[in-house]
């Protein structure tokens, strides 16, 4: 019996480009050129754990939105289905969901992310979160199993890394939150590590030397 391979994006690298009809009618990754977007999949419409999941990244809404971020959610279901399930979220949790959710009924945008795993189901994307920057490149990737809900507050803050990062060149320590101090790129020169020693940083030592931002 042949393995299935599947295919999975890289950090760092261009997003995969798509074209598809969505909550909100025809999409392309390029529309959102010059913005972060967040492309997160979820198994199955009409499910509990991703109805948490919507109605979790809808009420954080304008948090996104004040970071410039777009949410495109996708699933290999319809999309009279989603427009029905994202109907009844709306009724069960009191919340709007204004972001488009992709009928991925090809599964063309699923393939093209490494979406779907058969260890996990062969008819279901796992849980998978991207961030892709306004250059469309993806900055980050996260899998979750099927039966783990997601964190949206660390969605946020890995947010607030990347573009923390993106603007000033800044690494974030373990547990980082915004208003923390940021981790200074070390020296790669002897002639460097001296200048370092003398800039005035939080340096623990020579390569580990952290700022407030």
């Amino acid at each position: 019996m042949t393995d299935h391979v599947v295919s999975l994006p890289r950090l760092n690298e261009a997003a995969p480009q798509f074209s598809a009809q969505s909550t909100h009618g025809t999409i392309n990754l390029t529309d959102y050129k010059g913005k972060w977007v967040v492309l997160f999949s979820h198994p199955a419409d009409f499910t509990p754990v991703c109805s948490t999941e919507f109605a979790a990244f809808s009420s954080r809404q304008d948090d996104f939105d004040k970071r410039g971020v777009h949410l495109v959610g996708v699933s290999i279901d319809s999309v009279y289905a989603h427009i029905a399930w994202t109907r009844s979220i709306e009724q069960i949790f009191g919340v709007k969901i204004k972001f488009p959710v992709i009928a991925d009924l090809d599964m063309k945008v699923a393939s093209a992310y490494g979406m779907i795993h058969p260890g996990a189901s062969t008819t279901a994307t796992v849980r998978c979160v991207f961030v892709i920057d306004p250059n469309q490149v993806i900055r980050a990737m996260i899998y979750y199993p099927l039966t783990v809900g997601r964190s949206i507050d660390e969605i946020v803050r890995l947010i607030d890394a990347l573009q923390l990062n993106t603007e000033k060149g800044l690494a974030t320590p373990a547990n980082w939150k915004p208003g923390e101090k940021c981790i200074v790129p070390a020296p790669t020169t002897v002639n460097d590590v001296d200048k370092r020693l003398k800039e005035g940083l939080d340096t623990k030592d020579w390569y580990f030397s952290m700022k407030g931002v």
